[in-house]
């Protein structure tokens, strides 16, 4: 419950696809959040146009794919690439490219709308102005924000920054964020008034490489890479004219008689914070890693972020679970990070190099004709592959029985047959609570988990056939944390179940 002195239980800074999404994560564990942007209103730019599978998977998870306004049909490519070396991801089961042709826009519109229906206090024209000494050791944040009626304070017992890659709160919160500097600038707008060939997932040319994709009646999306251009500074400008000049360069076609409703560059630094906690200061999103775009990899692992540390922050301001949960979204999310940040300058080093990266694309190619590499590198970019070690509280090399293979990883989408109707694993997490899936009937495992009534539902269900002696072979019990990953499993027993929900989902009722 929300303490009188404060003004919420957490305040967001960043009303982009991150922080809208760990608003809304937020109110579903019942947390009073505030979330501050310093933008009056949204740009209406679109730098990402679509998000992973994993990423659609976990807004699935939370029923908001039909927001997007084409119900759970969204537009998916089979076909994806690696640093520009393209094939079928589809040799990893449920792998896709991800959703394409959402703008950026479209999905923080869809976010900021499910916040704000579930109760989330969105403010813009707020300005993070400094964060007072005291979030290390103390109780609480104290925050001074610009608004549009002058400097205000506002407390909360914790401020998460998803400002961006030059988040304002990480560098108040004193949090290092090494890696590499840029060494090439890269070019984006939305263009008009041009008839350009699609070029979905890039054409590399002796100059460099481009992209095209039709966005809308008249309105395509380009990137243009040129070789050889300098990294830029931030507060830099880029006109249409000098990105029609670089793709003439590169494809010989003239677009200059075109137009642009908006411009503007990036480049390929590569940076993440070295710490996503300190105290009671959190990072995610671009605050937390910047990187090439490659895939709409940004966007989508800023999204998991929230929806790893959505839950187990409100489990801890509702006094639900101890603080030491909080410690769990470094030790999950920064390996991701790190992961995230090798596989896109490996995509840059392929697809960028030019002339002297090409003996390495032709290995990349030989190699994607093996179906073992496909699904790897499927995993990689889909982000399908990610398993939490530890998630058990064991350590690597324990020994022992060895861990089901589910435990750590997401549970896709799978049907489900209830006593009175179909469901499905994802329609299970809407309401962001745990689940235990029951299947095979045991009452013992709805008396071990009554305790956590109202945080973990107890769900009798049948899985298919086929799934009971594959996906969930050896398994009578799983139990799934709000995220979708997979935190204990049983066979014939609830040996380890008590363990796993204390750990978390806090300690039960009445202790």
């Amino acid at each position: 419950m929300q303490d009188t002195t404060m003004d919420a239980d957490v305040i967001v800074a960043g009303a982009g696809p991150t922080g809208l999404m760990l608003a809304g994560e937020l109110r579903l564990g019942g947390a009073e959040v505030i979330v501050l942007d310093k933008l009056p209103e949204p740009t209406g730019q679109s730098r990402g146009l679509g998000f992973t599978a994993r990423a659609m998977e976990v807004f699935d998870q939370r029923g908001l794919l039909p927001r997007f306004g084409q119900g759970e049909s969204l537009e998916v490519s089979p076909v994806g690439h690696f640093g520009g070396v393209q094939f079928d991801f589809t040799a990893l089961q449920g792998a896709h490219f991800g959703a394409r042709g959402i703008p950026q826009s479209q999905t923080e519109a869809v976010l900021a709308a499910w916040a704000t229906d579930l109760g989330a206090d969105i403010r813009r024209g707020h300005e993070v102005l400094a964060v007072a000494d005291g979030f290390l050791d103390g109780d609480h944040v104290e925050v001074t924000v610009g608004t549009p009626h002058g400097v205000r304070q506002l407390r909360a017992p914790y401020l998460v920054g998803c400002d961006g890659g030059k988040s304002t709160v990480r560098k108040l919160a004193g949090i290092d964020f090494p890696g590499t500097e840029a060494t090439r600038a890269m070019f984006l707008a939305d263009v008009t008034g041009l008839d350009l060939k699609p070029r979905y997932l890039g054409e590399t040319l002796p100059n460099g490489m481009v992209m095209a994709a039709p966005l809308k009646e008249g309105v395509h999306r380009i990137i243009v890479c040129p070789h050889g251009a300098a990294a830029r500074s931030a507060e830099d400008t880029v006109t249409f004219e000098e990105v029609a000049k670089a793709w003439e360069h590169i494809t010989g076609e003239d677009i200059s008689g075109g137009g642009a409703e908006w411009v503007s560059f990036f480049s390929d630094a590569t940076r993440q914070a070295a710490e996503y906690r300190r105290g009671r200061v959190l990072l995610a999103g671009d605050a937390a890693h910047i990187h090439l775009p490659a895939g709409g990899q940004g966007l989508s692992t800023g999204v998991q972020d929230a929806a790893n540390l959505g839950w187990k922050l409100a489990a801890v301001v509702t006094s639900r679970a101890d603080q030491a949960l909080l410690d769990t979204y470094h030790a999950e999310r920064h390996p991701v990070g790190r992961r995230l940040l090798m596989n896109t300058r490996a995509q840059g080093m392929v697809f960028l190099g030019g002339d002297q990266a090409e003996p390495l694309r032709r290995i990349i190619t030989e190699l994607t004709g093996h179906e073992t590499v496909r699904r790897h590198l499927a995993g990689i970019v889909s982000h399908l592959d990610i398993r939490y070690d530890g998630i058990d509280g064991s350590e690597p090399g324990d020994g022992g029985t060895p861990p089901h293979p589910l435990l750590g990883r997401r549970l896709g989408k799978t049907p489900l047959t209830g006593p009175d109707t179909q469901t499905d694993t994802f329609a299970l997490l809407h309401a962001g609570h745990g689940v235990l899936l029951d299947l095979v009937g045991d009452p013992g495992l709805r008396e071990a988990a009554a305790p956590w009534a109202g945080r973990v539902d107890v769900v009798t269900v049948t899985a298919r056939t086929a799934d009971r002696e594959t996906l969930f072979a050896g398994a009578d019990a799983v139990l799934v944390r709000p995220d979708g990953h997979v935190a204990w499993t049983g066979a014939g027993a609830v040996d380890g179940l008590g363990t796993a929900l204390a750990r978390w989902f806090g300690e039960p009722a009445g202790h």
